[in-house]
């Protein structure tokens, strides 16, 4: 029995990407840092595979997993929503106003392959 707010699941994997950790399953649609690389429709391999688990076999890697990777496909790049900096300092009359529109890559996870050659596909 999964703890209360947690759905079991039967693959997943924990991937780094761009400086930042993500959960990912199958059939996961995921916004990433951009990758420069990569143009929509590209297939992408990730091999900086943290944690991978299949049906209840976990595999904690030190720092990674060897042998895990994670097959994604690049669906489109864009900018996320403008963030407004602001500086300002009280009583010298200092104020700065700029805007700020993170690039972004949106990827959906296709396949989770194991150290042990189990490969989890999305339907």
């Amino acid at each position: 029995m999964a703890p209360s707010g947690l759905l079991p699941m039967s693959s997943y994997a924990i991937i780094q990407t761009g400086g930042k950790q993500y959960r990912v399953a199958p059939g996961d649609v995921i916004d990433v840092e951009r990758m420069k690389d990569h143009e929509p429709g590209d297939t992408v391999n990730f091999d900086d595979v943290l944690v991978v688990s299949h049906e209840g076999d976990v595999s904690v890697g030190a720092p990674y997993v060897d042998g895990a990777r994670v097959v994604a496909k690049v669906e489109e790049e864009g900018r996320a929503k403008k963030i407004l900096v602001f500086k300002y300092k009280p009583k010298i009359r200092y104020r700065r106003k700029k805007g700020h529109r993170q690039r972004f890559a949106r990827i959906s996870i296709q396949e989770i392959e194991t150290p042990s050659g189990a490969i989890a596909k999305a339907e």
